[in-house]
């Protein structure tokens, strides 16, 4: 048992976490498992020769290997980081490029950490290491990763298999939905806790806890609830909108008209996002994914992008001490201009994530 806590999601505390290794029911363990790299791992050269890589069960590329960018890191003079091989098959897990990249330049032995963990859990990881590392993933391959994730833990959270894929949560649904996968009454979330795919109950009882109890916490009605916090604070909004806690079926509506043709010369400016929001911490986790992302680090366009997030995620660092900070005359207008930027990010969302559905849906998915 790896001694770390955390806090408790519910509102419960700090609870003791299994290790990373153990494979625990929850996705969050191989997130954290590909984005500490294994750097308290031991470095060992290892004989060429006696590793395998496999294509097929380890990496979501459809084209296999790139013999073009093989070719490109072997000519580079910088010394490869160490690869990553499950030990008890000797596979590799991340880094089958630059193992081939060492072959070309004639080396018999290569630096490696070992994951000492079961097969089943090490071509998961082999999946979700190659999301974020190395050459960037097309679109068809992290459908692909997202598929092979769907069916090894069909009970996973949309949102679970969307961070380890690299694919919205949306873009994660619309797939489940194709695959004709049992659907199941639960989901697992990335932290492992066990919640239902039909939340109505669960949010009526949130309704009613609120309103016995205007004082309470999110914490504490989500602890009692059931609920994520975040599903909470929709529910208290809903209800001080008075509307019903649990949401009907205008959204379908809403999507409909959304798919409607626009007039030419015109945009179409979507509603305010209807999804429970992320938590600070999980949109600091995804700017960290992206930032280390190949594809937006080397690109001026990407640097570009990656600068504003950058400003945007001192916001959700810093937040409050900024409101504290503005001068009482500028609050107004700060408040609007910010009213007016969420508008502008509202459209990019619903940009991004037309834009993937799409693709998804030309894929028969």
């Amino acid at each position: 048992m790896e001694r770390e806590t955390r806090d408790d999601p519910d509102g419960r505390g700090t609870r003791d976490l299994p290790d990373a290794e153990a494979a625990p029911d929850g996705a969050d363990h191989l997130i954290r498992l590909r984005d500490r790299g294994f750097e308290d791992r031991p470095v060992e050269l290892v004989p060429i020769e006696r590793l395998v890589v496999d294509f097929d069960d380890f990496s979501p590329r459809s084209d296999g290997e790139d013999e073009d960018y093989v070719r490109t890191l072997a000519e580079t003079e910088a010394e490869f980081p160490p690869i990553l091989v499950h030990r008890a098959t000797m596979t590799v897990v991340d880094g089958a490029h630059r193992l081939r990249a060492a072959c070309l330049r004639g080396a018999d032995h290569i630096t490696a950490r070992f994951f000492e963990g079961d097969l089943a859990t090490a071509r998961l990881l082999a999946v979700a290491t190659n999301v974020t590392h190395g050459r960037p993933l097309s679109t068809d391959d992290r459908i692909a990763a997202a598929r092979r994730i769907l069916a090894a833990h069909p009970s996973w959270a949309d949102r679970a298999v969307a961070a380890l894929a690299g694919l919205s949560a949306k873009a994660v649904a619309r797939l489940r939905d194709g695959t004709g996968l049992e659907a199941g009454a639960f989901r697992i979330g990335r932290d492992g806790r066990s919640r239902p795919v039909d939340a109505s109950q669960r949010r009526e009882l949130a309704g009613e806890l609120i309103r016995s109890d205007p004082g309470a916490s999110l914490r504490q009605i989500a602890a009692r609830a059931g609920l994520a916090p975040a599903t909470v604070a929709d529910v208290r909004a809903r209800i001080r909108r008075g509307e019903s806690p649990v949401p009907d079926r205008g959204r379908g509506r809403a999507a409909a008209r959304a798919r409607e043709p626009v007039p030419p010369g015109q945009r179409r400016v979507p509603p305010a996002s209807t999804g429970q929001p992320l938590a600070d911490d999980e949109v600091l986790r995804l700017f960290d994914a992206l930032r280390r992302d190949p594809s937006l680090r080397f690109s001026d366009a990407g640097r570009s992008v990656l600068r504003v997030l950058d400003a945007c995620a001192v916001i959700a660092r810093d937040g409050g001490r900024i409101a504290a900070t503005v001068p009482p005359h500028c609050r107004e207008s700060l408040a609007q201009l910010a009213h007016g930027y969420a508008g502008i990010w509202n459209r990019l969302a619903h940009d991004l994530t037309g834009d993937e559905s799409e693709r998804i849906a030309s894929l028969g998915a």
